[in-house]
């Protein structure tokens, strides 16, 4: 694995396939589809920022890169992509063999293009940031909320610009700019509010008349500054004001009677954020933070009546076709999705209720926006509250957010583009890289990303196009496969930059394939098809993917399954298989569509080695014996004198033996002669800090010992090779009690169903 790492650490691309099969037919033959987990930008200490602009091919439009042909007497460039021959301008007139520019360094794969220092260009607009606050919440709650909110403000960068949303059975837009008192104004949540209707009821044409034709946009057209202002003012600015509304915020006064669910208009306050932002900053990098503690029932995007008998949609429901509101929330989501992506802007969510909210049809929004969703309990809960706080944070830890991103990719001519599943959205550029099949969101090669941060990873799907008879016109290069891949986006600092990575693989197809590339592929795949497809079998699919992989890639002798043997390059796949089998992104018991959603958006932007954790959690043991060691995920690593540290992405259980939770509860740590036992108690608990200071969303700590009831964290996810009904556990091991088959049983199988 450590060359597929090296390859990440220079241009943040992991592909299943290093080396791509020659014809479609060996293609379908490969089982895993040809594709690639990109991290669009990013960060590489070593990667120059270059403060010009790109030097493109003048058919295809790709970049000067270090693949490309340079013939340096007669100063022409040769495009990979389509061989066209380039002449060179003459600010590149004096490059030679012995002086390269940064872009033909091969080393350089991934550059980054700036917008020069001293250009004409206006000075970038200031981040905006409008906070959406559910008030139909308990008295302790509101309290939790308004703390985090008040500490959230603080951290905002002065100059950034801040409006305040708060909704209820009404939608209250409160005006900042007007200090001397509080001053709102009310939109029902049972009605649906134009974007002309909010700027005629807001007065934003009291002082300067609606222009007759042309669209409201910003202060360059038809607003003035001053309107614009009242709502949304510098964070410096408006910090006391701000800081007072929070603090005075009371619950939603509306009376529930006993039977009945508090009216929340989530869909309607969600609307008209997204259409003040239309009117005031469309393109410019602006996020709607909506903060909602229970689910919707007023007005468009309502997901459950108000009345209490009538339970919230389950999985069976969705299955069945019988839930109710479903597919009427789903559209009005749909809609306000598509007038985010037209104006650039991204919707947050942060959804903090022991009920379900509403995220399954807010999946659609939040990920086509490039929004971070964060799930909790409470409002009081440290997986919110110190979420929250990473999202302002800068320094080390900062998650990079950036804006009014566009994401391009050109490849080789016998490879086709059939679509990306990620937090982007299509740009609907059609042509002659797009594929007939689509997958994800296809049938273009370019694509919108609202917002992007510097671990968003996107999974690329492609194609490989018949060869017909080799063209004697091209040239001898042609067997070799590139790509490139084009990220123009608003950094941090309010500079526009692009980020080109050009790709080139050699290896033949076995030492070249990635085992852990593809299985986060396999689950970005299957649970897009469980998404999409009805009546569609996840374990099927999965079975049959993976005997298919075994019988094409396995050394066996016919009809006897143990001659069966996979080399050290497949070996592990289907570990990573059976594991991805009992995920939560499969097995949907047990969760909510509301859970399920929200684990399946944080697969779909995250990046290979975070993809892996969350299908095959990491288990490391601590003893007296030996130092911190990783184990097999099995239940057999449990034992009465070692601690677990589990790390399963979402939740970081910390799980003591029988003996050494008997020793703890003495109190022998705190004794001097027992320092040894004290070390072996902080050890993990360092770690799992270490664990949860790095990650985004921040993840549940579960500390929890042997027998005892949140012991389950950590059982659920082991490999049930000792269970009630076939041994006994080792002395001071355990048992599980499940009917599923465990690890050696699922081998035994596939290799029996491999050799036939």
């Amino acid at each position: 694995m450590a060359e597929f790492m090296d390859l990440e650490a220079q241009d943040g691309v992991r592909m299943p396939w290093n080396v791509l099969p020659g014809t479609k037919q060996e293609a379908a033959s490969c089982v895993v589809p040809v594709s690639a987990i990109y991290t669009p930008i990013k960060p590489f200490p070593n990667m120059p920022i270059l403060p010009y602009a790109p030097l493109r091919c003048r058919v295809c439009r790709s970049i000067l890169n270090p693949f490309s042909i340079v013939d340096f007497l007669a100063k022409i460039w040769i495009c990979p992509f389509c061989f066209t021959r380039n002449h060179f301008p003459n600010h590149y007139s004096s490059i030679s063999d012995d002086n390269l520019p940064a872009e033909l360094f091969p080393q350089y794969t991934t550059i980054e293009y700036q917008d020069p220092l001293g250009s004409p260009s206006p000075p970038p607009p200031p981040p905006v940031f409008v906070l959406v606050v559910d008030t139909c919440i308990i008295e302790e709650e509101l309290a939790f909320l308004k703390s985090a909110l008040s500490q959230a403000v603080d951290l905002l960068p002065d100059h950034s610009l801040v409006g305040l949303i708060t909704f209820g059975a009404f939608v209250h837009v409160h005006e900042l700019g007007f200090a001397h008192i509080p001053k709102t104004y009310v939109f029902k949540g049972s009605k649906e509010v134009s974007k002309d209707q909010l700027l005629e009821q807001m007065s934003f044409f009291a002082k300067k008349p609606k222009p007759a034709t042309g669209v409201i946009a910003g202060a360059r057209d038809g607003l003035s500054t001053d309107a614009i202002a009242r709502f949304l003012l510098p964070a410096s600015e408006c910090e006391f004001t701000l800081n007072s509304v929070l603090e005075e915020l009371q619950k939603d006064p509306w009376q529930v009677p006993a039977d009945q669910r508090a009216p929340r208009s989530t869909g309607t306050a969600l609307s008209i954020a997204a259409s003040l932002l239309g009117a005031c900053f469309p393109g410019c990098g602006a996020r709607i933070m909506a903060f909602v503690g229970g689910p919707s029932t007023e007005g468009p995007g309502a997901i459950v009546s108000k009345i209490l008998s009538e339970p919230i949609r389950s999985h069976k429901d969705l299955d069945k076709d019988s839930a109710l509101h479903y597919h009427k929330a789903v559209k009005f989501y749909e809609s306000v999705s598509k007038q985010l992506i037209t104006q650039g802007h991204v919707l947050d969510l942060f959804a903090c209720a022991l009920d379900q909210v509403g995220i399954a049809e807010l999946k659609v929004a939040v990920e086509k926006t490039g929004g971070l969703v964060v799930l909790a309990e409470s409002f009081g809960h440290l997986v919110f509250k110190d979420s929250l706080k990473r999202v302002f944070q800068s320094g080390d830890q900062d998650l990079g957010l950036a804006s009014n991103g566009i994401f391009e990719i050109n490849c080789s001519k016998d490879i086709k583009v059939q679509g990306a599943i990620g937090p982007l959205a299509s740009l609907e550029k059609k042509g002659a890289l797009c594929s007939e099949t689509v997958v994800g969101q296809g049938g273009t090669s370019a694509w919108r990303m609202c917002g992007l941060d510097k671990a968003t990873s996107l999974c690329l799907m492609f194609e490989i196009a018949k060869k017909e008879i080799p063209d004697g016109t091209v040239p001898a290069t042609s067997n070799q496969f590139y790509f490139q891949f084009m990220t123009y986006y608003q950094h941090q600092s309010g500079q526009m930059r692009l980020r080109v990575t050009t790709l080139s693989r050699r290896w033949e197809l076995i030492a070249g394939f990635d085992q852990e590339a593809a299985a986060a592929v396999m689950a970005r795949l299957v649970s897009f098809k469980m998404e999409k497809e009805a009546e569609f079998d996840p374990i099927r699919w999965l079975d049959k993917a993976l005997i298919n992989l075994c019988s094409r890639f396995g050394d066996y002798q016919k009809d006897s399954p143990s001659s069966f043997s996979l080399s050290p390059r497949f070996s592990i796949f289907p570990q990573f298989v059976f594991h991805l089998r009992r995920s939560q992104f499969v097995q949907v018991f047990n969760n909510s569509p509301d859970e399920t959603a929200y684990f399946r958006m944080i697969l779909n932007r995250e990046n290979v080695t975070n993809s892996v954790v969350m299908i095959q959690p990491s288990l490391i043991s601590y003893s007296f014996h030996s130092g911190p060691e990783p184990v097999l995920l099995d239940v057999a690593a449990i034992a009465a004198d070692r601690i677990l540290l589990l790390d399963s992405y979402f939740t970081v259980v910390i799980f003591h033996g029988s003996t050494i939770a008997q020793w703890r509860k003495a109190g022998y740590h705190n004794l001097p002669e027992h320092q040894a036992f004290a070390q072996l108690l902080r050890a993990p608990h360092d770690d799992a800090d270490v664990i949860v200071k790095e990650r985004f969303p921040v993840p549940r700590l579960v500390v929890c010992d042997q027998y005892g009831s949140q012991a389950r964290f950590l059982l659920a996810k082991l490999n049930p090779s000792a269970t009630y009904s076939n041994e006994a556990p080792l002395p001071g091991g355990d048992i599980i009690f499940t009917d599923d088959v465990s690890f050696e049983v699922f081998l035994d199988h596939l290799q029996r169903l491999a050799i036939q």
